[in-house]
């Protein structure tokens, strides 16, 4: 699962820089969505009726997000905690 997030994560970070690479150019569906593109390409091969059953690597980034909201929130617990009396965690 770390290295479909961490392919996720490196093709975002490949794609977006050429999706705004020609600002006059318009791609034929509109903007690109490196996502939606993933997602796509994760499934390509897969039989339709276990299409459903692959875990898209939208979804892990949409939980990796979750992590580090919860991370940052963690954070500011810990700096709070002292002026509460609570222990940070």
């Amino acid at each position: 699962m770390a290295a479909a997030v961490g392919l996720a994560a490196g093709v975002t970070v490949l794609a977006a820089p050429l999706a705004a690479a020609a600002p006059g150019a318009a791609l034929p569906g509109g903007p690109l969505d490196p996502a939606a593109t993933l997602d796509s390409l994760s499934t390509t091969e897969i039989p339709a009726e276990h299409k459903e059953e692959i875990l898209r690597p939208s979804s892990q980034l949409t939980q990796l997000n979750k992590l580090n909201d919860l991370n940052q929130m963690n954070q500011v617990v810990g700096l709070v905690s002292p002026a509460f009396g609570l222990l940070p965690v």
